[in-house]
């Protein structure tokens, strides 16, 4: 992982924010669309076409204007951006068709990471949640394409659950300088229907981040949750629910912790707005789905047999502070199926403290 301090001329150039109070206290330890279309644009919900089933209309006119950004709004992205493995095998079974864990050739591995840091780089966003780096070298590759002169992405942090075999994590990339992290995965067991004990699929990554005021002095805390929940493949729809209900209750007590600070989840949940994890999570009031206002042909992420699914979502802890500014909402994608070389979409949406 990579933490970067801050020269103090480029934290006052960071995107001007909104006026909020100072930081909150020190939190406890705890474990696919048309081509030409690349930046979609929200309007207000009026469809009649629920994401559970998926939307399969055709794209929206081209004549709608994508959002116009709060040039003191912070802009977060959450995407998956499928299976980005490093050059070195460390299960010893790599590349074959059957072996899980892949194995690029530097060519290809290059090709790869300039793809997601080209994509990254065109969000023009302040904080980027992704799923699916292999590990801290494949991240730092992301990092080092993105920002070669290192000033300009402060923090990035990988939420790795197996550091000697491949696994696709989520990680945290941010302008702003990093003040912890918190992986909650082992620390949280999830008990599921059947009385069986589960961990989270993925890391269950929380980090906070100080963020300057709209006058670039005081610091804000800004605390990102990344979630990656268990697949569909070999489904296990009762460890996807226990996933939400215990993300549920980790972002609601930090927000009760550290009311001041603004506190965004965001991932790829793997299930659809209507469906009961997405219910878990929202059904409460404590989290906020900001996709919910904009017409199911900006949302969608991700394209299922020709069904378009919202299936990344981000989430606004409403019991602290901020906002989301509404119809800032979008999804972020380049070919029928996602985004880049990935089959996802980007989810991007704008908030205020």
């Amino acid at each position: 992982m990579t933490f970067r301090l801050p020269h103090l001329a480029a934290l006052f150039a960071v995107l001007l924010l909104a006026c909020g109070d100072g930081p909150g206290a020190n939190p406890p330890a705890s474990d696919a669309s048309d081509a030409a279309q690349a930046d979609i644009a929200p309007q207000p919900d009026a469809d009649a076409s629920p994401d559970g089933v998926g939307h399969e209309d055709a794209a929206p006119p081209d004549a709608i204007a994508p959002p116009v950004r709060n040039p003191r709004a912070l802009r977060v992205a959450t995407w998956n951006v499928k299976r980005l493995f490093d050059t070195t095998c460390d299960t010893g079974k790599c590349g074959g068709w059957n072996d899980y864990e892949e194995l690029p050739s530097a060519d290809e591995f290059a090709a790869k990471v300039g793809d997601v840091a080209d994509r990254i780089d065109d969000f023009a966003a302040d904080i980027v949640i992704l799923q699916e780096i292999e590990s801290d070298a494949a991240l730092d590759a992301v990092v080092a394409a993105l920002d070669p002169q290192g000033d300009t992405w402060k923090t990035s942090h990988l939420g790795e659950i197996g550091p000697d075999y491949a696994t696709v994590d989520v990680a945290i990339l941010a302008r702003f300088p990093y003040i912890g992290a918190y992986h909650h995965r082992a620390k949280t067991p999830l008990l599921l229907a059947d009385g069986t004990e589960e961990k989270f699929a993925r890391e269950f990554l929380e980090v906070h981040l100080n963020v300057p005021d709209a006058d670039g002095a005081l610091p804000e805390r800004v605390v990102v949750f990344a979630a990656h929940f268990k697949s569909k493949a070999n489904d296990q729809p009762q460890l996807r629910l226990a996933e939400a209900k215990a993300a549920h209750d980790i972002v609601a007590a930090r927000a009760a912790a550290t009311p001041d600070a603004l506190i965004i989840l965001g991932g790829d949940l793997n299930d659809v707005p209507g469906s009961a994890p997405l219910t878990a999570l929202e059904g409460s009031g404590a989290l906020s789905r900001v996709a919910a206002d904009v017409h199911a042909d900006y949302r969608w992420t991700f394209n299922f047999n020709g069904k378009q699914q919202a299936i990344d979502h981000l989430f606004l802890a409403t019991g602290a502070s901020g906002q989301y500014v509404p119809g800032s909402a979008h999804a972020r994608r380049d070919h029928p199926n996602g985004l880049g070389l990935s089959d996802h979409a980007a989810l991007l949406a704008d908030f205020l403290f």
